[in-house]
């Protein structure tokens, strides 16, 4: 490893050069206390900006060692740091000037979640912060003086004050870290006590606007029923109480505009843990939970959808349906079937965005189109058997049909964003009409042994591989999009309606994983569960490095499983 000295003399060796001969940087120097890596350099001032990275070890950076042996606290200490990191950051900014994106500082953009994120680890040696750096220039010629004035002013300065532990106020460390191992308690007391959800009493579940996830300030805070409170003792906190969501189905039930959608948003981020002061710290929910909605024109591929589709006017074969061009309760029974196949654990469904016909079909219906005429089993008919064969349970947000009482275990009325317990009652009036018909026949648990076709560039699926082509060496060009979408090549995985993706670094991810996935393990002999215990795997062992190139990015952020079952199944190929 260089010097910090090598470089200052290197950058001033090649001061008003051409912009290229910046290249000759790309290397490791000692900064006396952290060391800095410059991992790819940019092509031009309006290029993307060059990757650079530092390193700090713990002897130097002094945090308390029980703040990163833990899984939740060493992620609740990195999502502290980054963020310290990139308020440094803000100060320095395009300070230094030139052409392009000449001075450009940036780290990853944090949202309200805590995410496991590449811009910054932590490991049992050292901590490793990614950054973005746009090296300065006039025109296309080199300002040496301008990058210098970054390198050896403007970023130590913003390493110092960010990853070290005596520069840092040690409360603000001390409650991050603290949350965090409370979050993951009442996550492990769900388990024990057999318990979908838990919204502490005083969460703040509306949020700011439709495009700010902050949290609505004067809003109602939550007040769990007297029939459903449950009082957790946590390890930092102490004493928490809220509404606990058994296992099973709960029904939650409203006006519009009382609140049922928001109770039932919160539920779906609740599956991440949140920073402190956004209003839904203590909203819990099953690690597992997938938010299912209809999906107008999505792609399917070998899908056993049997349990709700069946016997088609066209005799085509459902127990392995494939369609580019799936209907909204295809889509949706097609997403049934793919997330017990990720092993998800509770389903979270709003009518509002639910297939109807895929949902429910009333007795006045059936009397008119007779049950032989339809292929459909609607949910309402699955549902008892899928938590009572399958273990899976179903948060449901209705507002059109009185059916669903009938198989609910639990029956929540929001009420100017209050929720009150009505199974009671509802139980009783059920009692005084006609029961609908509840519960189907043939329930059964696919095998989910579909396998990845193995992959070719030039002609998707199915192609082989081509002949003479190293994968591994020949990447598929990944660009993504927003949260919403990515491409691998020309092809566009649409991601928009996998609802809980709560940021767009972890579809950059999902971009690198499936790239990884098609070209190492899509060779029709790995099930897509086998696909993705090995993504899994390889993640929790060696981190980011397998699915990058020559350097680990910043702007990468850590995917649930069930995120990458969603992204497998959207790819078109």
């Amino acid at each position: 490893m260089k010097s910090s000295n090598d470089l200052r003399a290197s950058l001033r060796a090649i001061d008003h050069k051409g912009y290229p001969a910046y290249k000759s940087l790309a290397g490791s120097y000692q900064f006396g206390s952290y060391a800095l890596f410059i991992d790819h350099v940019q092509g031009d001032p309006f290029a993307s900006p060059s990757s650079l990275h530092v390193e700090i070890a713990h002897k130097a950076a002094g945090f308390p060692e029980a703040y990163y042996k833990k899984d939740c606290s060493r992620i609740a200490l990195q999502d502290f740091l980054t963020r310290r990191f990139a308020s440094q950051f803000e100060d320095y900014n395009f300070k230094a000037k030139g052409s392009g994106k000449s001075g450009l500082l940036s780290v990853t953009k944090c949202g309200q979640e805590v995410l496991e994120r590449s811009a910054c680890q932590i490991t049992d040696t050292k901590i490793t912060a990614r950054f973005h750096v746009g090296f300065p220039a006039f025109g296309r010629t080199i300002n040496a003086g301008e990058l210098e004035k970054i390198l050896f002013d403007f970023l130590p300065r913003c390493v110092e004050n960010s990853f070290f532990y005596r520069k840092l106020d040690s409360k603000k460390v001390e409650a991050a870290v603290f949350l965090a191992e409370d979050q993951e308690a009442v996550r492990k007391l769900l388990k024990e006590e057999g318990l979908a959800a838990f919204v502490a009493n005083g969460a703040v579940l509306p949020r700011k606007s439709g495009i700010s996830d902050l949290p609505m300030k004067h809003s109602i805070p939550f007040r769990s029923p007297a029939t459903m409170e449950k009082t957790f003792i946590l390890p930092h906190h102490g004493a928490i109480s809220g509404m606990a969501v058994p296992r099973g189905i709960t029904l939650i039930v409203g006006g519009g505009y009382h609140g049922k959608s928001t109770l039932l948003e919160a539920l779906q981020t609740g599956v991440y843990n949140h920073i402190q002061g956004d209003g839904r710290e203590f909203v819990i929910t099953d690690d597992t939970a997938v938010k299912l909605r209809a999906e107008d024109g999505r792609s399917i591929k070998n899908v056993n959808i049997s349990l709700f589709i069946n016997d088609l006017p066209n005799k085509k074969d459902t127990s392995c349906f494939s369609t580019p061009d799936a209907s909204g309760s295809t889509s949706q029974a097609a997403g049934v079937v793919e997330n017990m196949e990720a092993e998800s654990r509770l389903f979270l469904i709003d009518e509002d965005t639910s297939a109807t016909n895929f949902m429910v079909r009333d007795d006045f219906m059936q009397q008119v189109i007779s049950r032989e005429k339809e292929p459909i089993t609607p949910f309402l008919e699955r549902a008892r058997d899928l938590y009572e064969q399958a273990g899976i349970s179903t948060i449901l947000v209705a507002g059109s049909s009185g059916a669903f009482f009938y198989i609910a275990d639990k029956i929540l009325q929001m009420d100017c964003y209050c929720p009150v317990d009505i199974t009671e009652q509802v139980k009783a009036l059920c009692k005084e009409h006609t029961a609908p018909r509840t519960q189907a026949p043939g329930f059964h648990v696919p095998d989910f042994k579909r396998t990845l076709l193995p992959f070719n560039r030039e002609k998707g699926y199915g192609g082989g591989r081509r002949q003479g082509r190293d994968n591994r060496h020949e990447h598929m060009k990944v660009k993504t999009f927003g949260r919403d979408s990515f491409s691998l090549d020309k092809e566009t995985v649409d991601l928009r309606y996998v609802e809980q993706l709560a940021d767009s670094e972890q579809t950059n991810a999902l971009a690198h994983l499936l790239r990884y996935t098609l070209e190492q393990t899509a060779d029709g002999k790995h099930t897509v569960r086998e696909a993705v215990r090995i993504l899994l795997e390889l993640l929790d062992q060696k981190g980011w490095e397998p699915f990058c190139s020559s350097y680990i990015p910043c702007g990468l952020a850590r995917p649930r499983k069930q995120e990458i079952f969603a992204c497998l199944n959207r790819f078109r190929g």
